[in-house]
């Protein structure tokens, strides 16, 4: 083996030979100071760490992360984001700067494993705590649709009930996806994984003060303009254009209603009328019946006691039967007043769905009661005015009598077949 130290050919000074040193202890004292060097650029990694690096590289299934490690750091794609099914590349770029954590110094195959998605929810629970301990609000957008309501991203999974998405419940929430909003934070544990976000309860405050001056404006008997927002099985809600009002279902027909979607629709444009302004509890009664004509009064300002008119028996009961006259008007003809003869029970002399001619012989616009005969009707009388415009004033005295010829006369009998049809379409509907 060679020698590669140096041995001086000419005797040296004694200055010299204290100087003097051998090129192997140079080369080993470089070689030492390179490897100290190198290993003092490297980073100190531990599982759980926080590191910093850029990206190198983006693939389909995973992201490589320059650290300053021996070895850059892999971040499989579920790691990237707290989103689900997601490219990689819509989420880094090549030379991005990023904060990852350690999950594995080592994996089995000598990787260095990482995850952004972690190091995000950290940072992010931190600052969630201090929000939530300074009653503040959070922001960011809307990434899922889950059961029972969306998945807000706040640095982590935020969840927002459906009950408070609004100040109204909503149906649909798929329109939300992508949308950035704003909500105060109700529930959160940490060991759990659990943050829950009410975006009602912001709306709630930065609103108050606008609601206030709306209910101020607002005053019971005016007259609005709204449209439906909701149904309900107990009513329909209205924007006014500031608020929410309810439409009872009592307040939305005249007549009976089954469901108060048989009346309004979501969408559709109303008039309303203000029946009650509560501001303690910050609601509004409505009502939409108000807005419109009272078939009540309109039966009662078109008919008078004495008239005769056509009509259908809708139901028997024990005292007689009840007669529908008008559009959801029904009028009761009692027992005594079903025909000359003494009767025992209503179907002795009608069936439900027979049409036949009674007499008014009582009016109650304030009970919004009927009094009617058949008996009556039977002896004659003054035919209502809308009658006599159906057949002609030809047909009739001045008194509203029929005069018309007691023989059968076709064109007469074609015009009450018409009629006849028409209330039967009429009843039907």
């Amino acid at each position: 083996m060679t020698d590669t130290t140096e041995t001086p050919t000419e005797p040296m000074t004694d200055a010299e030979a204290s100087a003097y040193v051998p090129r192997q202890i140079v080369f080993n004292d470089l070689a030492d100071n390179l490897d100290e060097a190198y290993t003092s650029s490297m980073v100190s990694i531990d599982d759980g760490q926080m590191v910093k690096g850029t990206v190198v590289r983006v693939d389909k299934d995973e992201v490589l992360l320059d650290i300053g490690f021996k070895s850059e750091g892999i971040i499989p794609s579920r790691e990237l984001s707290i989103r689900n099914d997601v490219e990689p590349s819509e989420i880094v770029s090549i030379g991005d700067e990023i904060e990852a954590l350690v999950l594995q110094r080592e994996d089995k195959e000598g990787r260095l494993l990482l995850s952004k998605k972690r190091a995000q929810y950290e940072r992010a629970w931190g600052t969630i705590e201090d929000v939530k301990e300074a009653d503040g609000i959070v922001s960011g957008p809307v990434i899922e649709v889950v059961k029972g309501g969306l998945i807000v991203d706040i640095g982590l999974r935020g969840f927002l009930p459906a009950s408070l998405v609004e100040l109204r419940r909503v149906r649909d929430l798929q329109p939300y996806v992508g949308q950035t909003v704003h909500a105060k934070i109700i529930e959160l544990d940490k060991n759990r994984n659990n943050v829950v976000l009410s975006r009602r309860g912001y709306l709630e405050e930065t609103q108050k003060e606008q609601r206030e001056d709306f209910l101020e404006n607002l005053k019971p008997g005016e007259v609005r303009n709204g449209v439906i927002s909701s149904v309900v099985n107990f009513g329909a809600f209205v924007d006014l254009g500031g608020m929410d009002g309810l439409i009872h279902v009592s307040e939305l027909s005249w007549k009976h209603v089954d469901h108060p979607n048989s009346v309004v629709q979501v969408g559709d444009e109303v008039t309303v009328q203000v029946l009650e302004v509560d501001f303690s509890r910050e609601r509004i009664s409505l009502s939409l019946k108000a807005t419109q004509q009272d078939p009540w009064q309109e039966f009662a300002t078109g008919h008078r006691v004495g008239e005769l008119v056509y009509g259908r028996v809708t139901k028997l009961v024990p005292f007689g039967s009840f007669v529908q006259v008008g559009d959801g008007i029904e009028g009761l003809v009692h027992i005594s007043e079903m025909s000359a003869h003494h009767v025992d029970l209503p179907e002795q002399v009608v069936t439900p769905g027979e049409e036949l001619w009674v007499k008014i012989i009582d009016i109650d616009l304030q009970r919004r009661r009927i009094s009617l005969s058949i008996k009556q009707a039977a002896e004659g009388g003054v035919v209502a005015q809308e009658y006599q415009e159906h057949f002609g004033e030809h047909a009739f005295d001045a008194e509203g009598n029929y005069i018309g010829p007691t023989e059968v006369d076709p064109a007469t009998e074609a015009a009450w077949a018409e009629y006849y049809q028409e209330l039967e379409v009429f009843f039907n509907d």
